[in-house]
């Protein structure tokens, strides 16, 4: 059985120690989404929803939350990123749904990997559609939110099938 790296030898948490770990170039993507209704579809479309630009908004909203990672996730080292992107699709189908969907990309040159940043990136960007929305459709459903690549470090690539 694998040891646990976030428990010290009194079972209390800790932060891992990445003093010896090879920097590297390390990079996540995570995708979160967004269904809402036509109303809130056409406003952020044409522009008319009364708190500003939903997308402009919610992009710094991610960027920060990446930035920001380690304030509320307690395990999590600061890193200097090196780049965030976050972009955002629609997704309509036949029956009329309409969902945002949201990726983030987070890059670093470090010793630890970047998946929590992208994921709170994805996360903080939803949350804020959701903020910036909620006067016209408190019934909006975020997620689901999941990683859907890493690359770099010891434990080798993921990508998500």
């Amino acid at each position: 059985m694998t040891e646990f790296t976030h428990f010290n030898d009194q079972g209390r948490a800790k932060m891992v120690d990445t003093t010896d770990k090879q920097e590297t170039v390390r990079v996540a993507k995570a995708r979160s989404s967004v269904t809402v209704s036509k109303q809130v579809y056409d406003q952020i479309i044409e522009g008319t929803n009364k708190k500003g630009d939903v997308f402009a908004v919610s992009q710094v909203a991610g960027i920060m939350g990446a930035k920001n990672t380690p304030d509320i996730i307690p395990m999590c080292h600061p890193l200097l990123l090196n780049g965030v992107d976050i972009t955002f699709e629609w997704e309509i189908t036949e029956d009329k749904q309409y969902t945002i969907i949201i990726t983030s990309e987070v890059k670093v040159k470090g010793s630890t990997g970047v998946e929590m940043e992208a994921l709170t990136a994805a996360s903080a960007a939803a949350l804020t559609i959701y903020d910036m929305c909620k006067a016209v459709d408190k019934g909006m459903v975020i997620g689901p939110t999941y990683l859907l690549k890493k690359t770099g470090g010891k434990n080798g690539n993921y990508e998500r099938e």
